[in-house]
């Protein structure tokens, strides 16, 4: 990607679903909360991803700082609105991602990229001219541009979005986004146009390509779980993997939200696993035991940058 398409695309920024127009060359910043700097909180293993992802030797993870969503009750809030994390350049985030590799990182797993998908994608093709070779994933809440995904067809090997809602209800008052469904639903076809089928190494079953689509079950929701289901099995089948989460854990933001404010129970979590037995989904990932718990949340402490 040329400079001066990394300029017009950042000028007029219009990279994700909400469309602000913001100059970001000029320091002006868009719901996302970023200007054109790229701006990071954490590179380095991790160990807390689905068992195909992060494998024995981990996630080779970059967690960037604000998010176009910003959900009430998000686990990485502190990132998700800016206020954690440092500047680094184009060509540092090209050595992070070779640094990543040589520490044994099974892939590049980039989380809440979207508003900085055209520095990225330079970032990647210089990666691979000096020796990336690992998996990229691109890790996101769902609520993506398809001209934007356009942008990174043959750079992301692994799609790993959410789908957090089909109620446009829910996905106002929580995301802030009553157009989620339908931006994300779009997003993950364009998602699963680029990479297609599953793709495993041998025998270590490490994912190599493909589409891994998480729904976090939210307390009170099932319901809506139940319909996020619904699509993912009708549309995709066995083609992707769904990745079931019961580690929704409750934040001090949530306190005047009393749907939100605990955790979801066994029985609620239970419920939605019956569900997807009974629709046949056979391909998907679900959480045992203590899933809502702290050390899913990693130090945004800008380790690695």
């Amino acid at each position: 990607m040329s400079d001066h398409l990394i300029s017009e695309l950042l000028r007029d920024c219009t990279l994700c679903p909400r469309q602000c127009h913001a100059n970001r060359l000029a320091g002006q910043t868009g719901y996302c909360g970023q200007t054109a700097a790229i701006k990071a909180a954490r590179a380095a293993l991790h160990f807390w991803e689905e068992p195909c992802i992060s494998g024995t030797q981990g996630s080779g993870t970059v967690f960037f700082s604000g998010c176009n969503l910003r959900c009430v009750f998000c686990q990485n809030y502190n990132i998700a609105n800016g206020s954690a994390g440092q500047e680094i350049t184009q060509e540092r985030l090209t050595a992070i991602f070779l640094e990543l590799q040589a520490q044994g990182a099974h892939n590049i797993n980039l989380v809440t990229p979207s508003h900085a998908i055209p520095q990225i994608v330079c970032a990647l093709q210089n990666a691979k001219k000096q020796g990336l070779d690992i998996p990229v994933v691109y890790n996101t809440g769902g609520y993506e541009e398809v001209s934007s995904l356009k942008l990174l067809d043959g750079l992301v090997d692994i799609y790993l979005p959410d789908l957090k809602y089909v109620s446009s209800e829910l996905s106002a008052r929580f995301s802030h986004a009553p157009d989620y469904f339908e931006k994300a639903s779009a997003a993950l076809a364009e998602m699963f146009r680029q990479v297609g089928t599953p793709v495993f190494s041998e025998p270590y079953r490490i994912l190599k390509r493909g589409m891994i689509v998480r729904h976090l079950v939210l307390p009170g929701q099932t319901k809506d779980s139940k319909k996020v289901l619904r699509f993912l099995h009708e549309t995709y089948g066995d083609n992707i993997y769904v990745s079931i989460l019961n580690q929704y854990t409750p934040i001090p933001y949530v306190t005047d939200m009393s749907e939100l404010n605990r955790h979801v129970t066994d029985e609620e979590y239970d419920r939605v696993l019956r569900f997807a037995e009974r629709l046949g989904i056979r391909n998907g990932f679900i959480q045992e035991g203590e899933a809502a718990a702290e050390s899913f949340i990693p130090e945004f402490d800008c380790r690695g940058l």
